[in-house]
C-alpha cells in the first residue's frame, strides 16, 4: 500500500468520525431543546434533603435536587397548582418548600 492511499484512508476514516461526532452533537442539542421545551418555569432552589428526618421524605428531595427539569415537566396532581396559597408551577414546586413532606 503506498502511502497516498494510507493517507487517504486515515483522512477519510477521521473525517467520518467527525461527520459522525457532529450529527450525534445535533441530535443531543434537539433533544435537550425538547426536553426544555416542557419545563413549566420553576426556578427556586429546592429545600436540602439533610432537613427531613424521614428517610423515605429524605430521599424524595434528594431525587428532586438531583433531577429538577425531570420534576419540572411533570404536572403535579396533587392541584397545589391551582391553589393561590401554593402557586406552584409544577411537580418541582412542591419540593421548594415543605409541601412534599406533608
Amino acid at each position: 500500500m503506498t502511502v497516498y492511499k494510507f493517507r487517504l484512508i486515515a483522512i477519510t476514516i477521521i473525517l467520518l468520525l467527525v461527520l459522525a461526532a457532529i450529527v450525534s452533537n445535533e441530535a443531543f442539542a434537539q433533544k435537550q431543546a425538547k426536553d426544555q421545551s416542557l419545563r413549566r418555569g420553576e426556578t427556586r432552589v429546592t429545600l436540602d434533603p439533610a432537613m427531613f428526618s424521614d428517610p423515605k421524605v429524605r430521599q424524595a428531595y434528594q431525587v428532586a435536587k438531583e433531577i429538577p427539569w425531570v420534576l419540572d415537566s411533570i404536572y403535579c396532581f396533587c392541584q397545589c397548582e391551582e391553589s393561590p396559597a401554593f402557586r406552584h408551577k409544577s411537580l418541582l414546586s412542591c419540593y421548594v418548600d415543605k409541601h412534599a413532606a406533608m
